[in-house]
């Protein structure tokens, strides 16, 4: 009789503590989908939050977009994750090329852990190729994205004023060699309305001058650049990188900076000395004809831009072609924020069409053959605080259209070492396809020379 009692009351705890281990349960589950729906509508709410800033900066933009920038930004592209909503493909009528874009003031919403997870989904993009060497963008811009970064002449001028530098003289082939703050007071001195007249200064290496190139080792501004997640994964020694340097000043593959005036129409009164000046004849008759205000041009156009090229690294039969990354600041004085300036127009063919392009390189690249030619390309316009990124064997060429500070450098990807060099174009023995400067000078064999 004992032992059934005790069996009894052994059922009934053990039933009493089945059901409240089955209450835990059910406590547990609601609590768990209450926690659901608090991260379910805090979701919402920072999505309705994000779209209506999105909405109000878009509003605050809207006098400096085109058209075109706003029929890019409403496109977005699928990519089956939260980062193709900030993710923005053209695909250009008139070349059929394309771009990839993103815009800081949409990224400026990110927390830096989806930064970093943004920054890393948009470059697995911007250098992706198919089939292997035809990358799948001719160019990769994230717009307005090195706002963080100082004005790079005023950083200079003011931090290493005695850093020597070469400029060359407006209009001449003359070159002079002076300090970077005496060249920052002649580009203020001669500054107006988004060009200047005191001549381009040419590049200076940023991490350590060799033989006989211009410039030093700046780690601090180095240490700036690292801040962009874009910029750390693709410097030279960046995890996307290939190389492993022991330390950045080993780079042979740049950072270098450089400043250009911009292209303008000079007043030939401007210029030291006219190249037009005609000698006057003793011949009293042809005095008679010779009317120096009417054949003499009162202004010349000075070009400033690049010859078509390719950016590579090696030389001769060890010719490799790679990527480039560049940021550009442009140069102003006085002058208030007027929404983003334009500073350099570009054209770059797509990758695939590298062969045909070399063939065709004897055109102007700023008349570009028609697509129905079998040549795509795409032609745009970068601005002030843009990171563009170029991938390997795309030929471009840039314009300069206002005064801007520029850095680049090359980064040999790892993704481009392990393709075997069966999928690396060779160019023909024709100059334009060397990294040639902006400048008559050949820059010297193995370093970064990059002329965007």
């Amino acid at each position: 009789m004992a032992s059934q009692v005790d069996l009894q009351r052994l059922i009934r705890e053990k039933t009493k503590r089945e059901r409240k281990e089955e209450r835990k349960r059910r406590e547990e589950r609601e609590e768990e989908r209450k926690r659901t729906e608090e991260r379910e509508e805090e979701r919402k709410r920072r999505e309705e939050e994000r779209k209506r800033k999105e909405l109000t900066a878009e509003k605050q933009l809207l006098p400096f977009l085109s058209h075109q920038d706003i029929s890019i930004r409403r496109s977005h592209l699928n990519t089956g994750s939260w980062t193709g909503h900030f993710l923005h493909e053209e695909l250009q009528a008139n070349g059929g090329g394309s771009v990839l874009h993103a815009y800081g003031d949409e990224l400026s919403f990110l927390d830096a852990a989806e930064m970093d997870v943004f920054a890393q989904e948009f470059l697995k993009l911007a250098f992706s190729e198919k089939p292997r060497g035809a990358a799948l963008y001719a160019l990769a811009v994230v717009h307005g994205a090195a706002h963080f970064l100082p004005d790079f002449l005023d950083y200079f001028a003011f931090n290493f004023p005695n850093t020597p530098v070469k400029m060359e003289i407006l209009g001449k082939k003359d070159i002079e060699t002076t300090t970077i703050a005496n060249f920052h007071s002649q580009v203020s001195r001669t500054y107006c309305s988004g060009t200047y007249r005191s001549g381009p200064m040419r590049q200076i290496s940023l991490v350590g001058a060799v033989d006989e190139e211009v410039g030093d080792f700046f780690p601090e501004f180095l240490d700036m650049l690292e801040e962009s997640p874009f910029l750390k994964m693709t410097l030279p020694w960046g995890s996307l990188s290939s190389l492993k340097l022991s330390c950045r000043s080993q780079s042979d593959d740049g950072p270098i900076l450089w400043v250009r005036p911009g292209e303008q129409m000079v007043p030939t009164a401007d210029l030291q000395k006219s190249p037009f000046k005609r000698r006057r004849s003793m011949n009293e008759i042809k005095n008679l004809h010779y009317l120096p205000r009417a054949s003499e041009p009162r202004e010349v156009l000075y070009e400033d831009r690049t010859k078509a090229h390719a950016d590579h690294v090696g030389q001769s039969f060890d010719w490799k072609s790679t990527a480039a990354v560049g940021l550009l600041k442009a140069v102003s004085f006085r002058e208030g924020n007027n929404g983003p300036r334009v500073t350099k127009d570009v054209v770059c063919f797509q990758a695939g069409d590298f062969n045909e392009v070399v063939q065709r390189l004897q055109l102007d690249l700023y008349e570009p053959p028609c697509p129905r030619e079998g040549v795509r390309y795409v032609r745009t316009r970068l601005c002030h605080d843009d990171i563009y990124f170029i991938p390997r064997n795309v030929i471009h060429q840039f314009k300069t259209v206002s005064a801007v500070c520029s850095l680049a450098w090359h980064i040999r990807l790892k993704q481009y070492q392990s393709c075997g060099r069966r999928h690396i174009l060779t160019p023909p023995r024709d100059t334009t396809l060397s990294l040639i400067c902006p400048t008559t000078a050949s820059p010297p064999a193995e370093t970064a020379r990059l002329s965007h």
